[in-house]
């Protein structure tokens, strides 16, 4: 396999920076935004305290008083993104716990607020997959005629007893359904997944890429396991319960996932980082940028691209 030219970079994979630079010709930031969801996942329509690695505070913004409306977030973001990054357009990017999990109605406020402001072109929502009815996909399917808009689904893994241990609250079949009920549709979907989750193998890892491969999706986050205090994970973590994958043992499993993956699907994320105040480990995590350029020298190494290995009806 050669490098696809539709990614008109000098990556080894198909990063989010240059799919919207050869869709807009601009560059184009997300705005992260904390409108004030919460999760089922928390308040016990589904289940009580979480994914065990969620330390459940929210944004920094929900941590230190009244959260500002969504419109003078936008505009605080926007004025640094000018500032120092040259930005043109904005993703107004709905980030903070379960982004859909409110009244239709109400939704559509918060959406329309967002897209209301100059140069936002439009959404990323997170959100869970047993939280996104018809009547949402209905509303983010009404938004694509005119907007850009990008749905981020939580998965972490595709394996049932992972799910069950991590207390996700939802099934791999909720979230296949899910994915199948917005295939065809012109919403863009994003699916997160976690390495390094207990009990998991490398091969299970890479079952968990080989079924993504082979789904209507757009994009993926790939995150590290962190250990925050306040956390399950890192209770266990701090107790020697659990260890965590060393960094040349997260890079190898990246590479390999990069290479299952197909060539046209969006890398939005490659590692995590957490806040520095809770941050327990693994170290190595702390510094992002080292892990990408570590990445990037796994591919030359390997010689190798995103979707070489990539088998979509296997």
């Amino acid at each position: 396999m050669s490098k696809p030219s539709l990614w008109n970079n000098k990556k080894r994979y198909y990063d989010l920076k240059s799919f919207w630079l050869n869709r807009f010709g601009c560059r184009v930031y997300k705005l992260q935004i904390d409108a004030g969801f919460t999760c089922p996942n928390r308040d016990g329509t589904v289940s009580t305290g979480g994914c065990i690695y969620c330390d459940g505070r929210g944004s920094r913004l929900r941590q230190v008083g009244p959260l500002p409306s969504v419109a003078e977030q936008i505009r605080r973001g926007k004025e640094y993104y000018k500032k120092h990054r040259n930005a043109g357009k904005f993703i107004a990017y709905f980030q903070t716990f379960t982004n859909t999990y409110a009244q239709i109605e109400k939704l559509k406020e918060l959406y329309d607020e967002a897209l209301a402001e100059e140069d936002v072109i439009g959404l990323s929502v997170g959100t869970r997959p047993d939280c996104v009815a018809d009547g949402i996909i209905k509303l983010f399917q009404d938004y694509t005629r005119e907007r850009h808009i990008w749905l981020e689904l939580g998965l972490q893994s595709i394996h049932e007893k992972t799910l069950r241990l991590i207390n996700r609250g939802h099934s791999a079949a909720a979230f296949l359904e899910a994915v199948h009920r917005l295939s065809g549709s012109n919403i863009h979907v994003c699916t997160h997944i976690i390495v390094g989750l207990p009990g998991e193998t490398r091969e299970d890892i890479l079952e968990t890429a080989r079924a993504i491969a082979t789904l209507p999706i757009h994009g993926i986050k790939i995150h590290s396991l962190l250990a925050l205090k306040g956390t399950v994970i890192g209770d266990l973590y701090e107790k020697g319960e659990i260890t965590m994958f060393s960094r040349d043992d997260y890079i190898t499993i990246v590479c390999d996932i990069l290479e299952i993956l197909p060539p046209e699907m969006v890398i939005q994320r490659l590692t995590a980082d957490g806040y520095r105040d809770i941050f327990i480990g693994p170290k190595w995590a702390v510094n992002k940028m080292e892990v990408l350029n570590a990445i990037d020298r796994e591919l030359d190494r390997r010689n190798t691209y995103q979707g070489i290995n990539c088998v979509k009806n296997g």
